[in-house]
């Protein structure tokens, strides 16, 4: 349906040419508001009205007239309708529909994938600091950037899959003093453990019950091997850069455990460290300097980010001689962009929002070619969680939040990918645990996954070689419930586009609920494996289809589709 379509469009670019020349970019498809008004809708007749001062509806019934006199729409459209001051709605002949199920079992795992290009991006995500277990913010992070990683690569992208992290500064600074103090035998509660709230340093020290395996393993001479790094701990509680470099490759190690319990991977770990050690935080200031965009009031040197829609210009450098923390962010990004990255995504919670306009501000600034609007940003809330009705905001592991592994081993990898994938970014979100393992129509994830397993039984009943469904006779296929289980089939490259360009994977959740429903109502109104055998094998190559479509899917989430429940 899709060559279908394309043909279409093309004899609607010519009519269009024909009718004022230079008009065949207009021509375009959308999908009706009321599908019972066809399949395919244009609004040509009434953009072209006013240039060639004709009436709309006029205008229409003559273009729906060259439309109907060329070959293609002779072939594939029933009927051409005029409604209201001019739209034009399209029906297809049932065998137009037809086409996406050959299309479908003939590219497989390809259906709805754009040749490989060759142009990179780079997508930024998870990046969290060492200092404790992935929360379920990273996990929503973590989600959404291999989700819009999937789909940039559905798209022929190159994806670069990278996390950022501080292996230094007052966090890990704070780490080690919390993991030394356990060393040592002290606990939260002691009297040399900062429990002041007005004492700023007590604010940063950490109570998880994860800080005292840290330091058991420390005293036990461990070895810890990190996707980044490796280290073997000396035992020696008072050697502090030794307890600070053992610390940090042992919960790398924890957060790769988690990341490997969510089937995520990443192409490379950029260490902040390694932006001041290469001289490049200090190469970005001095350039910012040289074109003349900072300037020196109060001991600080402060970025004239005005000069490029920042509400106020920002410190870069504080009395103290440190940076703030948008500079070495600069710094990194330049890399990006030198790199060969002319397309990065960055994705973060909303509590970064602050740096966007500083982080643009400095690259505008540094003049080295960035466009501006660079990078991107995909910004998401964090996540509540409720289990038994409650609202759950400590875990044992982490101390003070829900961890992504508390909520996979209380759910599981698909329920949390999916789960966190649901909703938009930026909207709030309530992870339902109890929902998640609910074997039911509720369940969303166990909705989508119980229909292409339902279509596996189906198959397997059935016995035969899938092979053999792609040159079936499919004109059997003319029921409402099929046509409209076609349609839908037909849409998920278009949604697949629309979602890599919006980096909106919550779009693909939303396309496979629809089509599993639609399955299931299809599922409802037909037998498949019917005496009749050319009927019976139709059938079979729609549900095989379909079942393909969920598959690439579900894929893109990085869902399993699994084949029994």
């Amino acid at each position: 349906m899709l060559t279908v379509k394309n043909e279409l469009l093309q004899a609607l670019a010519a009519c269009l040419e024909k009718l004022s020349p230079g008009a065949g970019p207009k021509a375009a498809f959308e999908s009706p508001k009321v599908a019972a008004h066809g399949d395919f809708a244009t609004t040509a007749a009434m953009q072209l009205a006013k240039p060639l001062k004709m009436n709309p509806r006029q205008l229409a019934e003559t273009l729906r007239g060259e439309l109907l006199a060329t070959p293609v729409y002779q072939q594939w459209v029933q009927d051409i309708e005029i409604a209201g001051p001019g739209f034009i709605n399209i029906r297809l002949k049932p065998a137009a529909k037809q086409e996406v199920v050959r299309e479908v079992l003939g590219q497989g795992a390809r259906f709805g994938y754009q040749p490989e290009s060759g142009k990179p991006v780079l997508v930024e995500f998870v990046s969290a600091n060492p200092t404790g277990p992935l929360h379920v913010g990273h996990g929503r992070q973590a989600a959404l950037g291999d989700a819009i990683c999937n789909l940039f690569a559905s798209q022929g992208y190159k994806v670069h899959r990278e996390f950022y992290y501080n292996d230094a500064g007052v966090q890990i600074d704070t780490l080690t003093k919390s993991t030394q103090l356990r060393a040592k035998g002290f606990k939260p509660g002691d009297s040399c453990w900062p429990t002041d709230p007005d004492n700023p340093e007590s604010k940063a020290f950490y109570n998880g019950d994860y800080i005292a395996d840290i330091a058991e393993a420390f005293k036990a001479k461990a070895s810890i091997k990190a996707d980044d790094r490796e280290f073997t701990a000396n035992g020696d509680v008072d050697d502090y850069d030794n307890i600070r470099q053992f610390a940090v490759a042992y919960l790398r190690n924890e957060q790769d455990k988690d990341l490997q319990a969510f089937n995520l991977h990443f192409d490379q770990y950029y260490l902040e460290s390694s932006l001041y050690t290469s001289g490049r935080v200090e190469a970005a200031v001095n350039k910012l300097v040289a074109n003349g965009k900072t300037y020196e009031q109060d001991g600080a040197l402060w970025l004239r980010s005005t000069d490029y829609g920042d509400d106020k210009d920002r410190v870069m450098r504080k009395k103290d001689g440190s940076y703030t923390y948008f500079v070495p962010d600069v710094a990194y990004h330049i890399a990006k962009w030198e790199r060969g990255f002319a397309k990065v995504v960055n994705i973060q919670g909303t509590d970064h929002h602050g740096t966007i306009a500083r982080v643009r501000a400095g690259l505008q600034a540094a003049d080295v070619g960035i466009p501006q609007g660079y990078p991107d940003y995909v910004l998401h809330t964090m996540v509540r969680v409720v289990r038994g009705g409650e609202e759950v905001k400590i875990s044992k592991r982490a101390g003070s939040y829900v961890t992504l592994r508390d909520l996979i081993e209380w759910t599981s990898k698909d329920a949390v990918r999916f789960f966190l994938l649901s909703r938009k970014p930026d909207t709030e979100y309530t992870f339902d645990v109890d929902l998640a393992v609910q074997k039911n129509n509720d369940n969303p994830v166990y909705y989508v996954q119980y229909a292409h397993a339902r279509i596996c039984s189906v198959l397997a009943s059935w016995g035969g070689d899938v092979a053999v469904l792609k040159g079936v006779d499919l004109s059997a296929l003319e029921s409402p419930q099929a046509q409209a289980l076609m349609l839908l089939l037909a849409k998920f490259p278009e949604m697949l586009t629309a979602a890599t360009d919006g980096e909106a994977p919550h779009d693909v959740t939303f396309y496979l609920r629809e089509l599993a429903a639609s399955y299931h109502s299809y599922y409802d109104a037909e037998r498949i494996l019917v005496d009749d055998a050319s009927v019976k094998l139709a059938r079979l190559a729609l549900v095989a289809a379909t079942a393909q479509v969920l598959h690439n899917g579900l894929a893109v989430l990085g869902v399993s589709a699994p084949q029994k429940m």
